[in-house]
């Protein structure tokens, strides 16, 4: 059975950092792209970062220079690091992942393109 399972989240003031992980069990075959997607209520989920399994990265235009994902495939665990957090950035992180990489590149923001999905973790900032 695949699980996908966030921990790392939390509430941090405005320019603080955290670190997501998110730990990849159960595939009978290779990871090929690994996911992060934010969403606040009322709102639809929407792409943060990708990484595919040769280590080539996609973000938001609004990540850009402040997130940073990575992955560790010896422990099947992608990472994103999160630093000078804005008033904007809160909400529930969700890890996502698919054994293609058919929408892990320019279409890595499409939420039908994963098949797996964790149970997302909070993030909150407030001063």
């Amino acid at each position: 059975q695949v699980q996908l399972m966030e921990s790392g989240g939390g509430s941090v003031q405005p320019g603080g950092s955290l670190r997501l992980s998110c730990a990849a069990a159960g595939f009978t075959s290779s990871v090929s792209c690994m996911a992060w997607f934010r969403q606040i209520p009322g709102k639809e989920r929407e792409g943060v970062a990708s990484m595919d399994s040769n280590g080539d990265t996609t973000y938001a235009d609004s990540e850009k220079g402040r997130f940073t994902i990575s992955r560790d495939n010896a422990k099947n665990t992608l990472y994103l690091q999160m630093n000078n957090l804005k008033p904007e950035d809160p909400g529930t992180y969700f890890c996502a992942a698919d054994e293609a990489t058919t929408y892990c590149d320019s279409g890595f923001d499409t939420i039908g393109g994963y098949a797996y999905w964790g149970q997302g973790i909070q993030v909150t900032v407030s001063a």
